[in-house]
């Protein structure tokens, strides 16, 4: 349905490498680049998702999120675990949450900006 997304960010560098790290284990990677955006996509694609810079951010409130499908739950792990060690929050775990689902299995972190991503499988 969508064709992209893309996300204000404050700074590019810091965003960007975040983004590296947490899309890499989903099989995302850097698809274009300039001064003031980064776009992400499979390798060899287009951009389904970016990041842009501004002077201000507004994030979106608490009903938003971007959810990223990852392959498996070992990389919706590797998601969560570079999503802590590059700037990101905990925003709810992951693991299965069998609040949305008996078997729904995700990762929940806010991304340097403060916006509320997932990963899940």
């Amino acid at each position: 349905m969508l064709h992209h997304l893309s996300l204000a960010v404050t700074d590019l560098a810091r965003s960007a490498a975040f983004y590296d790290a947490v899309l890499a284990p989903l099989g995302y990677v850097q698809v274009w680049a300039d001064e003031t955006a980064v776009g992400y996509g499979p390798p060899g694609s287009g951009d389904e998702f970016a990041i842009k810079l501004r002077k201000k951010t507004s994030v979106p409130g608490d009903g938003f999120h971007v959810a990223f499908t990852a392959p498996s739950r070992e990389a919706m792990n590797n998601f969560y675990q570079a999503a802590l060690t590059h700037g990101g929050k905990d925003n709810g775990g992951a693991g299965l949450h069998p609040e949305y689902g008996p078997d729904y299995y995700a990762a929940f972190v806010f991304d340097p900006d403060g916006h509320r991503i997932e990963a899940t499988v």
